[in-house]
């Protein structure tokens, strides 16, 4: 997870998805040109907040992850307040807590889109992703590394490989406001949108196997966590990402 390709920057207009404001973020990747715009229809939304539809989902709670995550999963750490979910990573060295949002069932190919505002703290990890690890590891992930909220992360895993990541400038900071991230993951191909643009294209190695919808906030440790998402900031603690909906298309 450590490797990474910086997007090249000039201007493309967007609308986030929780205001009408139009930010400008970097240049997409050549792999999406020729690529249609794609916005989240209100019938796809599977959860939202707003309208306490959350059939499905459920807050894990009281365990750990192991290996590089230095937090156990608490469902205090998942609040929906005003139409929102907010999860947090809270606590002190040694006893960290945070939280992750997970679907029951397993879904597959089609268009996955959240509307969220990300965590800004160093060392700690803000995400929507798609994850089994039945009848092998696979995963296709976006990830804010909470040192520089700026930049959105996207990477995949095919039978427990990755190594697949890219980052992409975004000309506005990811933790201040609400907006659309998605993707479309085909047979052949993943492509990442950003307030429906299409951002970036992964056409080798591609997940097969059906996943859970996941969301989760986490605090790292050791050196190769450290290099990768900066080390922690007990300042920044508690660190918050806030979700409105999370949405599926299935293919037709």
């Amino acid at each position: 997870m450590i490797a990474a390709l910086a997007a090249a920057l000039t201007g493309l207009m967007l609308i986030g998805c929780g205001n009408n404001a139009q930010p400008v973020f970097g240049t997409p990747h050549s792999s999406v040109e020729g690529i249609e715009d794609r916005y989240t229809n209100e019938s796809d939304k599977v959860v939202d907040f707003s309208k306490n539809k959350t059939s499905d989902f459920w807050a894990a709670h009281g365990y750990r992850n192991g290996g590089m995550f230095d937090c156990t999963w608490s469902r205090d750490n998942a609040v929906v307040q005003d139409g929102i979910m907010n999860m947090s990573v809270t606590g002190s060295a040694g006893n960290y807590y945070g939280a992750e949002y997970r679907s029951s069932k397993d879904y597959s190919y089609g268009y996955y889109s959240v509307c969220m505002k990300a965590a800004a703290c160093s060392g700690v990890i803000s995400s929507f992703f798609t994850y089994t690890n039945r009848p092998q590891w696979d995963e296709i992930d976006i990830e804010f590394l909470g040192k520089d909220t700026t930049k959105v992360q996207f990477n995949y895993f095919t039978g427990g490989v990755g190594g697949h990541e890219y980052v992409h400038s975004l000309e506005f900071d990811a933790s201040q406001d609400f907006h659309e991230y998605g993707f479309d993951w085909q047979k052949d191909s993943i492509t990442w949108y950003v307030d429906g643009k299409a951002i970036y294209k992964a056409q080798t190695d591609i997940p097969s196997s059906p996943a859970k919808i996941m969301a989760n906030v986490w605090n790292g440790k050791g050196d190769v966590f450290n290099r990768w998402c900066g080390k922690l900031d007990q300042g920044g603690i508690p660190a918050t990402a806030s979700y409105q909906w999370i949405a599926y298309c299935a293919d037709k």
